[in-house]
């Protein structure tokens, strides 16, 4: 059975291993995957636990339905402590990983302590080795994993490692797993390379029971169908995200030369057109792949047409490297966005947070702050080309004194830099905003603004905001399963019913999140896909565990207030620029310059926003202050955290 995967606890100082089940109590109350990870992270770390010792825990799972007959639940989640924010760390990746390890008997790894030389882990079918890694150190993510194939003489084992950002402790490494799923959020390569972990390698033939597989498959028809169906699917089939960067950029949504600009014109070379004939033309019509039991198949593969790294292989590029690589540091090559896309790949770093910080660098350079000395010669300007790649490189490997400021993220940076160069730092809680530009659209500012892990889109973004949809359609939503009666607008500037429409997409991401399902695959981009009516009968069928729609809501509002606690033992603060559900001043001062006339000199209302967040907390049953009430805390079970259960 699904319920039967079990959790390993691992002390890489010591080298011991306990294996447990996970009680069936814990199961209803958390689900897997990112729920249980917040009651797992927040039971077994200290209060201002240090992000790179021995004691912050990294914490590697799956969801409930991970590897079972359900579309589409191949996520792989990963928490620690942040070392980019000091906050909750998370991060969460497709592919195939998770379910090779639900496989392997295993649905959650608690990793603590630090091993005295490089390491990686060796799971299959319930046993653990730590192995010595001393020759995978310093090896690209791709060549670690092939290396592990041909040392274990497997070509089914699945890795998620890191490479050379990891192991050089830049704060906003990632972990990775195939080519490109990368868990990229907060730094939780850096924690890896911290622990002189490597790599955890799995290979699992064990069966999973389902509870009901004839029921299972045939209820999965129907989500595949509801799946397939969305237009929204479609097109991602298609294009993949790109998409998404193409009708954003269209209206005036994108955040350009960091931040001077919302929309990036004469783009044409990196719209996703131009980028799906590159795929199709150095790959072939068929060029689009997909995650684990996932029918949209929404990730291109390229070949790098031209430049220095020509003929290289890659997957993408998403959303956010046309942002990291493009729009942001103004430079508007296709072969520069393949080449950054392909280069962080291989070094194992947050593209999103790296074209964020060089695109702020540019503007610092631009304005005086930073000068030619800092930068060792470099003209570090929005349109160079070849100084955006050439910093990837310097900060991944920490060279010279800029690359070495910016591998330690925006805030370090910033105090390093001084002359307010703190100032044109687009980020949340330490971490760099999504390369998209909100202030044409409260609600999701307020999104970005208060999500758990710093500025985020993948928290609890009401996209389907966009596309003015009608009240009663809205309605239908976002009064499921829990009755809601206030206002709801059609208009995505207005500020009236979007902190409930936040606090909804906040829970139903939870409850993915908890399940290993892609969002894709819920009422993310499309809003008539899958959410909490249509997954208490996926979970009963597929592992018999009989849950309400009401139920899970619970279960995704406590997981979501466990992550809450965490941060504010961290340090959380309301109003804290540094470490709190606050935006950048530009979002209110600095009006929008291009784009749609609906965008064209928006601002965000900085009373308005204020109020917005006295009602989102007032929804999660926070105070003014965003702490959460005691009976908040009693009617979520969770007085008497932490409880040390598991």
């Amino acid at each position: 059975m699904p319920l039967n995967r079990k959790i390993a606890i691992i002390d890489l100082t010591t080298g011991d291993i306990d294996v447990k089940p996970i009680p069936l109590a814990v199961r209803k109350q958390y689900l897997g995957g990112r729920g249980l990870d917040a009651y797992l992270l927040y039971n077994h770390t200290e209060k201002g636990c240090d992000p790179l010792g021995p004691d912050n825990a990294l914490i590697i799972s799956g969801g409930l339905l991970t590897a079972t007959c359900a579309s589409a639940t191949a996520r792989t989640h990963i928490m620690a402590k942040s070392p980019l924010t000091g906050l909750l760390g998370s991060a969460n990746m497709g592919g195939f990983f998770a379910p090779e390890m639900a496989w392997a008997g295993f649905h959650h790894l608690v990793i603590k302590g630090k091993a005295d030389k490089p390491v990686y882990l060796f799971i299959h079918n319930g046993s653990i080795e730590i192995r010595d890694a001393a020759h995978l150190w310093g090896k690209t993510t791709t060549d670690t994993q092939w290396a592990i194939r041909a040392e274990l003489g497997d070509e089914e084992i699945k890795s998620c490692v890191i490479g050379p950002a990891g192991e050089n402790l830049v704060r906003y490494a990632n972990v990775m797993t195939g080519i490109k799923n990368s868990a990229g959020r907060t730094g939780m390569g850096c924690v890896m390379g911290s622990k002189n972990l490597k790599a955890v390698a799995v290979r699992g033939t064990m069966d999973i029971n389902i509870a009901r597989p004839a029921e299972a498959l045939e209820y999965n028809k129907q989500f595949i169908d509801q799946i397939t169906s969305a237009k929204v699917n479609q097109t991602q089939g298609t294009l993949g995200t790109p998409f998404i960067w193409g009708a954003t950029n269209s209206w005036g949504g994108l955040r350009t030369r960091n931040f001077q600009y919302n929309q990036c014109e004469y783009a044409d070379d990196i719209e996703p057109e131009r980028l799906d004939d590159i795929a199709t033309e150095t790959i072939g019509p068929h060029h689009m792949t997909g995650c684990f039991g996932c029918q949209v198949h929404c990730r291109a593969q390229y070949k790098i047409p031209s430049g220095q790294y020509a003929g290289k292989y890659d997957e993408g590029p998403e959303y956010t490297s046309q942002g990291a690589f493009g729009a942001m540091p103004d430079c508007r090559s296709a072969v520069t966005v393949l080449t950054g896309n392909h280069l962080v790949d291989q070094y194992g770093v947050d593209n999103l947070e790296i074209g964020s910080i060089i695109a702020w660098a540019m503007e610092l350079f631009e304005l005086g702050i930073l000068t030619t000395e800092q930068t060792d010669g470099l003209e570090l300007r929005f349109g160079n080309d070849e100084a955006l790649l050439e910093m990837v490189h310097r900060i991944c490997t920490r060279k010279g004194w800029l690359g070495d400021t910016l591998a330690d993220g925006g805030i370090p940076a910033a105090e390093k830099i001084g002359n307010n160069a703190f100032d044109y730092l687009i980020q949340v809680k330490g971490m760099n905003n999504l390369h998209s530009d909100e202030r044409a659209t409260p609600a999701l500012a307020l999104n970005v603004a208060t999500a758990s892990r710093g500025s985020d889109h993948l928290r609890s973004r009401p996209a389907i905001d966009l596309y003015h949809l009608p009240e009663p359609v809205l309605r239908k939503i976002y009064s499921s399963p829990i009755p809601y009666e206030g206002p709801l607008s059609s208009e995505h500037t207005d500020y009236e019913g979007k902190p409930w429409q936040v606090f909804w997409q906040e829970n139903c991401y939870m409850a993915v999140d908890c399940l290993g399902i892609c969002k894709y695959h819920t009422v993310f981009l499309g809003a008539t896909l899958p959410n909490f009516e249509d997954w208490p009968k996926v979970i009963y069928y597929n592992t018999g565990l009989e849950l309400t729609p009401e139920q899970i809501w619970e279960i995704a509002e406590r997981s979501n207030m466990v992550e809450r606690l965490f941060n504010l033992r961290e340090g959380l603060s309301r109003d804290d620029l540094k470490k709190g559900d606050m935006l950048n001043h530009r979002y209110f001062d600095e009006p929008c310059l291009r784009g749609a006339p609906g965008v064209v000199g928006r601002t965000i209302d900085r009373e308005k926003f204020s109020k917005m967040i006295d009602e989102f907390y007032a929804h999660k049953g926070l105070d003014k202050n965003g702490v959460p009430k005691p009976a908040t805390l009693k009617r979520l079970g969770l007085k008497n955290e932490p409880s040390h259960l598991l």
